[in-house]
């Protein structure tokens, strides 16, 4: 496979940066733009009737996700075609959900003309590097998920060490109810609930109930208890 006249569909809502491109590939002598999109589905439209080697592909267009979802639909309809995203959105949502889309590449829009231009090659010769920034980022996301599990695997087995009534407790508490209310509810004196919530502390390690309330909830222990 030769780089001869690499054929490349530029998808932008902002027309100076589609010029710009535009220009960039012209003068690389082995590229040319076969067509220029302003929206996600112009996108998906001048895809199928180009074919192109190559798609340029801005993020947030007509609405914030537009490249994104211009992306699954040519990576499910003409998944010869290779997608690079260009883009000024660098942070781990935006990252992650183009991935998952299907595509070859993530740039920044302060990419330099040659990043740009090799990025093309790379792409075109099913090549592309997973670049530093992207690589951070996952590392980042398993460092991550591995705290989630440790938490996740703490959370469960002290649950399993409370009480029945303890196990009430926190749940109730963790739908947002007061300790009155709970005692009310549950027709025993307010310092039961007291001793009972000592006693949940104690097994947590932790000396704020509102810090053992915020680990569950964020792991949602009992959302997941349900589907058992």
């Amino acid at each position: 496979m030769t780089e001869h006249n690499i054929r490349i569909v530029i998808a932008d809502d902002m027309e100076a940066h589609r010029r710009r491109l535009e220009r960039v590939i012209a003068q690389s002598g082995t590229m040319q733009c076969v067509a220029a999109a302003a929206t996600g589905y112009e996108a998906v439209m001048q895809a199928a009737m180009h074919q192109p080697d190559v798609v340029l592909l801005d993020i947030e267009m007509e609405s914030q996700y537009a490249g994104i979802e211009a992306a699954k639909q040519i990576n499910e309809k003409l998944p010869h075609i290779k997608i690079i995203v260009l883009t000024v959105h660098k942070d781990d949502n935006f990252i992650f959900a183009a991935f998952q889309s299907g595509i070859h590449d993530y740039l920044l829009k302060t990419a330099a003309n040659e990043e740009i231009l090799d990025a093309i090659r790379s792409a075109y010769h099913n090549q592309s590097p997973i670049r530093p920034m992207i690589a951070e980022k996952i590392r980042e996301e398993f460092a991550r998920v591995k705290r989630t599990e440790s938490s996740l695997l703490f959370v469960i087995q002290i649950i399993s060490e409370l009480t029945p009534s303890e196990l009430q407790v926190l749940r109730q508490l963790c739908e947002g109810k007061s300790r009155k209310a709970i005692a009310e509810e549950r027709s025993v004196e307010y310092e039961t609930i007291k001793k009972q919530i000592n006693s949940i502390l104690k097994k947590f390690k932790l000396s704020s109930i509102s810090d053992v309330i915020r680990s569950v909830n964020e792991l949602r222990i009992f959302e997941t208890l349900k589907k058992l």
